[in-house]
């Protein structure tokens, strides 16, 4: 009886076990020795089953030995072993009667034995689905098999260790779960509350306190309401008030930290539901304070970007042909397709017939790397209408690195490059003719010669320069000047051949290259073509002028190297041709060549003539025509070269001109005059006056009258007997200038005189302005005059017009004494010239006679 109360005390123990938080070994072993009581000498073990493992793992047996335990830890069903494998194997009752004799012992006989064990009966542990648990064996120490009472014992044991493990398994399942929702509920990166049906708080998590501000002990028992706005409440009572019915509510509200700063909350609110009853309230709430502002700032740049003057393409870089997802307002407008005419197409269809490959291939290019460019090609919107776009391409990044997107910003620039455009044909065209400058000349130029010598093609340029342009500019004015150059320019153009280019190279120079030629007659045969073009009267406003052209000829025959050579061996042959008289024209050679380097020679000689005083001044009397007196010299520059001798001022007076050195011989030439005269004066002598003749250079240069004042101050020499020649090319050009410098002048004392006067053609119309005292006829007129009739008439008119202005007349190159008579009678006030006397040094002129010669009856 005391047994019996025993067992009963193990069995209410090993149910209070279950009912317990123990674990399964303890209570599994527990249940294996109450087991063992009504069976009497018997040992038992209990196995758990492993599905993961496919094994049965030894759970219970503290009545055998840790050596047995060890070795029969684990039975796999993969091979299985023993009774309890068997039992596991076929789910039913397995009994070995003599474990010596059972094949399924095989190889654990031994350790049988030295247990001392004899029978196994076991049996399969199942749950109520037949779900395979475990194994319950018992172990007896002599050969037996179970009697249909120890079965029973068995099957309702089998029974207990299935409850206890099932017991075990949901409590476990209930812990999991319960630690799972309270990882999801304290882990949870948004806030999580609980809620009464009152709306108080009973619980929250970790993100709640750090998005509120508020300790979750301070929260407790805390309304909802206090972190509601005023104007939003009614909307989230009425939301809690549903939930509280089993529905679930979401909404947005903004509420204010511990700290006063603002926060915006999107919560779902969801019903705590037990036995069908709601209990309670959770409320899930994610911090979305900076996902609105960058909502807002998306909707600002979305407004920006559809309100941008600039048109906004996006493509999906991850699609192969890249097709637009994308395009704001501007770029509709900009090109006349609409948005869903684009969207799902590559923006390829905006290229046309002239979109520049180049730049297509470079934008290809950059889209394949992802990589930014910026190009400016040439588009066409819907109505095939051409506009220039400027495009930015850019990669648009994730997180990763990796290029989601490609955006491109458009810009019709189609204003900007039409003005780039006028100021690139600015820049490389001259605005008065509209033919391309030198700079551009010189570009195509270098274009044209080397496709010539790689084609071995015929070239040939033109270097053509106007005579005697700079007096009708000077003279009539610059605009009629203009509108002569525009006229010439028209028909150098006329005269052009398909592939042939025409240039004005600056000022009155012009030149062709002729491409479309085959040999020097056709070269020639155009440069007589513009010879004769020119000849024929320009018809400007009132004017009708006549010019002519000296022209030089150069091609790439000539044996040059480079293209610029052709352009400068072109500009000395057309210097040439104006040496050989003008209208004409001159081909470069050898002849030219040494011409110019005579000339470069000359130009480096002339300089050190000005640096070493090489320079001399003869004196040529003028005379009166009547009685032969000398009434005054004209003071004439020689150069006494070292090895060279004298060389002529033919020679080097032009020359002078061209590179304005004459500025330092003029300015030489009037102090020495001055000083020679005082001199002369000083030493005896008469006190003639002195002419010198001033260069255009040197009247136009500032300081000319300080000069003049200068001159006469350190000499001595009075200003009334300075006399300065200038010519007419002198008072045409600025004439109110001229006139000023003039005047100035005479207020000084200085005389002056037109020098070569009838060689200009509009002089006449400003000669009662000027304050001149005399006028100095060209020689040009006096060399026929006995038998040159026109002449004869125009030399009578200037005496006769001079005459009535009160100015005198000095007649030069007075050879003859028929020249001398024919002035005479003509009323020409002075003569100069080599019938009296050649040009001579200082004190040869002292020792000439006051009159020469003697005058004649």
């Amino acid at each position: 009886m005391q047994d019996e109360s025993a067992r009963l005390d193990d069995q209410l123990a090993v149910q209070a076990l279950i009912a317990r938080d123990t674990s399964l070994q303890t209570t599994l072993e527990d249940l294996a020795r109450v087991i063992g009581y009504p069976l009497g000498d018997t040992r038992v073990s209990i196995r758990v089953w492993d599905p993961d493992r496919r094994t049965l793992e030894l759970i219970a047996g503290e009545h055998l030995s840790a050596a047995f335990r060890e070795a029969m830890r684990c039975v796999s069903l993969d091979a299985p072993a023993g009774t309890c494998g068997a039992a596991a194997a076929t789910r039913r009752l397995a009994i070995t009667e003599r474990i010596d004799t059972d094949p399924r012992w095989q190889g654990l006989h031994g350790l049988a034995c030295d247990e001392g064990l004899a029978a196994c009966w076991a049996i399969p542990v199942t749950s109520a689905e037949d779900e395979l648990l475990g194994t319950l064996a018992t172990y007896h120490t002599k050969p037996r098999a179970p009697s249909e009472h120890e079965q029973a014992q068995l099957q309702r044991a089998a029974g207990l260790v299935a409850l206890t493990i099932e017991r075990h398994r949901d409590r476990r399942a209930r812990l999991e779960m319960e630690q799972r929702f309270r990882s999801l509920f304290t882990q949870h990166p948004d806030a999580v509350f609980e809620f009464d049906l009152e709306g108080r708080f009973l619980s929250c998590n970790a993100s709640a306190t750090r998005i509120t501000g508020f300790s979750e002990a301070w929260l407790k028992g805390q309304r909802y309401h206090g972190f509601v706005a005023a104007e939003d409440l009614p909307t989230i009572e009425t939301a809690f008030n549903r939930v509280c019915q089993g529905e679930t509510q979401q909404h947005i509200y903004q509420s204010t930290d511990a700290d006063g700063r603002d926060y915006t909350l999107e919560v779902t609110n969801l019903p705590i539901v037990v036995d069908d009853r709601v209990v309670g309230v959770y409320g899930v709430g994610r911090d979305i304070t900076r996902r609105r502002a960058q909502e807002q700032q998306l909707r600002l740049l979305a407004r920006g970007i559809d309100a941008s003057r600039n048109g906004v393409i996006m493509a999906d870089a991850s699609l192969p042909d890249m097709p637009l997802i994308f395009v704001n307002e501007t770029f509709q407008n900009l090109t006349g397709y609409a948005r869903d005419e684009v969207v799902g197409r590559n923006c390829r269809f905006l290229q046309g017939p002239d979109t520049d490959p180049v730049t297509v291939a470079r934008l290809r290019r950059a889209v394949a790397e992802r990589s930014e460019i910026q190009v400016t090609l040439r588009n066409y919107r819907k109505d095939g209408s051409a506009f220039w776009n400027h495009l930015y391409l850019g990669p648009v990044l994730d997180d990763e690195g990796h290029c989601t997107h490609m955006i491109g910003i458009q810009q019709d620039v189609s204003r900007v490059r039409e003005y780039e455009d006028r100021l690139a044909h600015q820049a490389s065209h001259d605005s008065l003719t509209g033919l391309p400058n030198r700079q551009q000349f010189v570009s195509r130029l270098a274009q044209h010669y080397r496709r010539a010598c790689r084609e071995n093609d015929f070239l040939a340029l033109l270097y053509i320069d106007l005579d005697d342009f700079k007096p009708i500019n000077d003279g009539l004015g610059h605009h009629v000047g203009d509108r002569l150059l525009e006229q010439v320019a028209q028909r150098l153009v006329a005269l052009l051949d398909q592939g042939d280019i025409a240039s004005r190279l600056g000022s009155d120079e012009f030149a062709l290259l002729l491409t479309s030629v085959e040999c020097e007659r056709d070269v020639l045969a155009r440069a007589e073509a513009i010879l004769d073009t020119m000849s024929r009267p320009f018809e400007l406003e009132e004017y009708r002028l006549h010019i002519s052209a000296s022209i030089g000829i150069a091609s790439n025959q000539d044996a040059l190297g480079q293209a610029a050579e052709l352009l400068q061996s072109a500009d000395l042959a057309m210097q040439e041709a104006k040496q050989q008289g003008r209208n004409t024209w001159q081909w470069y050679g050898d002849e030219v060549a040494s011409l110019m380097g005579e000339h470069v020679e000359m130009r480096l000689e002339l300089q050190e003539a000005i640096r070493e005083g090489q320079f001399l001044l003869h004196y040529q009397p003028i005379v009166d025509t009547r009685t032969g007196e000398v009434r005054s010299v004209e003071a004439l520059v020689r150069w006494q070269h070292p090895e060279k001798g004298m060389i002529s001022p033919g020679l080097f007076i032009p020359l002078a001109e061209q590179t304005g050195q004459i500025v330092a011989i003029g300015r030489w030439v009037l102090q020495r005059a001055c000083q020679d005269m005082a001199r002369l004066h000083a030493e005896g002598g008469p006190a003639l006056p002195v002419a010198v003749n001033i260069s255009p250079l040197q009247f136009r240069r500032a300081g000319f009258l300080a000069q003049v004042e200068q001159v006469l101050e350190t000499s001595g020499w009075p200003a009334q007997r300075l006399e300065l020649e200038v010519t007419e090319g002198v008072l045409m050009s600025g004439t109110d200038r001229a006139i000023e410098v003039l005047h100035a002048l005479r207020r000084r004392g200085v005389q002056v005189a037109i020098d070569d006067f009838g060689s200009g053609f509009s002089s006449l119309r400003y000669l009662r302005q000027l304050p001149i005292s005399k006028v100095k006829l060209d020689r040009s007129f006096i060399h026929d005059i006995t038998h040159n009739g026109d002449n004869a008439a125009i030399v009578q008119g200037v005496i006769t017009m001079a005459h009535h202005l009160g100015l005198k007349v000095v007649a030069e190159g007075i050879e003859t004494p028929e020249q001398r008579r024919d002035l005479m009678d003509r009323q020409c006030d002075l003569l100069q010239g080599f019938l009296f006397s050649h040009a001579v040094p200082l004190d040869r002129l002292a020792r000439l006679p006051a009159h020469l010669p003697p005058p004649t009856a």
